[in-house]
């Protein structure tokens, strides 16, 4: 099967928020997902966008995305947060996400990035096994934190 990796564009948003969505559904939050694809258009292109998405394009159809932003770290300095690697279920086993993957590495290499960090789901084993084939670190000692609109509008209500 053929397909390409290359940079989104405005017209392929529509595609990235059909796979955000489909990772939702998968991932048992599929009400999660409040975006829309104007949202990925309006911070992810223009002057200085907050992310950048790669995408894998199989006949015209976007079928995988990696999308991912800078983060600074005061121990290492200038890192890279892979948000989401996700490729389409119909699509996956056929080298996409290793390609996307790929290009997530070599664009934080190119970047002079000190590392490249992301989370993945204790129980998606699958993804597990997959980055433990290159060689990465679990950091198991570590908690992710986070903090919904919600929660900080009664928090800043306190302050």
């Amino acid at each position: 099967m053929s397909f390409s990796i290359r940079k989104a564009t405005s017209s392929d948003m529509d595609g990235v928020l059909e796979l955000i969505k489909e990772l939702a559904l998968f991932e048992k939050e599929p009400d999660a997902v409040k975006i829309t694809a104007q949202t990925l258009r309006d911070y992810g292109l223009g002057e200085n966008p907050l992310f950048t998405c790669f995408v894998a394009i199989h006949q015209d159809k976007v079928v995988g995305i990696s999308l991912v932003y800078y983060r600074f770290s005061t121990w290492a300095g200038k890192s890279l947060h892979l948000e989401d690697l996700i490729v389409s279920k119909e699509y996956r086993g056929k080298g996409i996400g290793l390609a996307l993957y790929n290009q997530v590495m070599l664009y934080a290499y190119q970047n002079k990035v000190k590392r490249v960090e992301w989370v993945v789901l204790d129980w998606n084993k699958r993804a597990i096994d997959f980055y433990e084939k290159s060689g990465v670190t679990f950091l198991t000692d570590w908690h992710l934190v986070q903090m919904d609109e919600n929660q900080l509008a009664t928090y800043v209500k306190k302050c």
